[in-house]
Formats: structure tokens, sequence, C-alpha cells
């Protein structure tokens, strides 16, 4: 008797909890997360042979929420290689933040760089003197950036010896003219200037040119560049750089207008 009355009350209570479960579901709407986002192009500057970098998503305007406020501030990572279209200088990676939106442009300036971690592991030898200094320096545009720089030492002409280490005095000595030239090369230009400096390496060549007399010296380069401050965006020069884009804003689509005849015209009112 125990039992019998013991299943029957189970039994209600498992058809009451199913009726609400029911009810429950029947209320809810499947909601498409996408259709309150839109696409907007990410641009890079004209230091770059490809402008088209990417894509970004962003929840559309509603309310006091805009859209291009969103944008504003996002940093995206490009391979310099895609960016100038040459595989050997695929080892970079650029970063580029958004400064502005024009329509569905997200218009962007250069934030950083930085080389793949496999290339910086392929540079560094056993038998060698590795040197590294980092610097902070400031552009005329008011862009305060540190700068890291990485050389390692070779053999010498004619040398039979299988290590080539540099004595602590050549060290102090090469890293005393790395900062002095990172210094001479970034403290006399804008960004703008400074961005293909960095790509092409030419400072790095700088330094290991005039390095070689200290001690010989091989893999120059400027490893990393980070921003540390930069200044109030001046709307001029940001256009500059994305002068396709604001010529295309400014053309828009023409209209052709077409005139209905009025009916009765020609004839006498």
């Amino acid at each position: 008797m125990a039992i019998g009355m013991y299943l029957c009350c189970w039994t209600i209570y498992f058809r009451k909890s199913q009726k609400k479960v029911s009810k429950k579901g029947k209320g809810k709407k499947v909601i498409d997360t996408m259709a309150k986002k839109e696409w907007y192009d990410v641009r890079a500057p004209n230091q770059f042979l490809v402008r088209d970098v990417c894509k970004t998503l962003v929840s559309r305007t509603s309310g006091l929420k805009i859209a291009s406020e969103g944008l504003k501030g996002r940093i995206f990572e490009a391979n310099l290689g895609d960016l100038s279209k040459n595989e050997e200088q695929g080892y970079r990676k650029i970063k580029l933040r958004v400064e502005d939106v024009q329509g569905d442009k997200c218009i962007t300036l250069f934030y950083g760089m930085d080389i793949t971690r496999d290339k910086l592991g392929s540079l560094i030898k056993k038998w060698k003197t590795l040197i590294e200094c980092n610097v902070e320096v400031s552009t005329t545009d008011g862009y305060k950036l540190r700068l890291f720089c990485i050389a390692f030492t070779r053999k010498q002409d004619n040398q039979n010896k299988k290590t080539c280490y540099a004595q602590a005095s050549q060290i102090h000595r090469i890293r005393a003219k790395m900062v002095e030239i990172i210094t001479d090369e970034v403290s006399k230009c804008d960004l703008a200037t400074l961005v293909p400096k960095l790509c092409m390496e030419s400072i790095g060549a700088r330094i290991q040119k005039e390095c070689n007399k200290i001690y010989p010296l091989e893999n120059t380069l400027i490893r990393k560049v980070k921003m540390i401050k930069s200044p109030k965006i001046d709307t001029v020069k940001l256009m500059e750089q994305h002068a396709d884009v604001v010529k295309k804003e400014e053309e828009g689509v023409k209209v052709e207008e077409t005139v209905a005849p009025m009916a009765g015209s020609g004839g006498r009112l």
C-alpha cells in the first residue's frame, strides 16, 4: 500500500514538472545576434603596398551606443609579407590601431612592430655573443617609441677559432653606438617617415656597418618597436596617409535625375 502511494505521488510530480518545462520553453524566441552587427573594412596607411588589411565586426548604432566609437582604439596585427607582397619580410608583424572611421572604413596608423618567434629562434646560435639594447625616443610629431635592437658577433676574416666572443669593453662600445644611431635616426623624422625605415631595415644596416669597426657583427636588426605615448591625433596628417579613402567619400555616387513629362504638357492650361 505504501509503495503504491509513493509511486502514485511520484507520477503526479513527474507529470507536473514536465508541464512546467514545456510551458517555460514556449515563450522563447531564437534571436540572431549577427543581425545586430555590421562589417567594417580595416585600411592600412599609405606606407604599405596592400591597403585592405581585414574586416571587423561591431554592434550597430543603437541609442547612445555609437558603432564608430566602439571601433576607435582597436588594434590589429598583420604580417608585413602580406602588406608588402614580399615573402622575405614575412617574419615581421605590424600592429595597426584604429584612429578614425570614415563611412565603412576604419582608418589606422602604425602602432608597433615585432618579429616572429621562429625568426628569433633561428638567429640565436652558440659560440657567438648576443648584444641587445633598448632606447626610448620621440619623433618630430610627438610619438614616443621604445625600440629594441639585437645583434650577433661573427667570425673575423681568416679566423680559424671556432668561437667569436666579444670582450665586455667591446660590448659596451657597441651598445653605446646602437643607442646613438637609433636616437639620431628616429628623433629627426616623423612617424610616417620612420615606418619605411623600420620595414627596410635601414637602421639595422647602419648600426652593423659602423659597429664592424669595433667587432664584426651580423643579423643586426630592430627586433621590436613599442608605442609608449601618442599625441592627440592631427586629422589633416591622418587624412594625408589615407587620401584615397577621403577622395572616394567626397566623390560619392553620381545620380542622374530623370524628369517625367507632365500630363497635358504642351497644351493650353
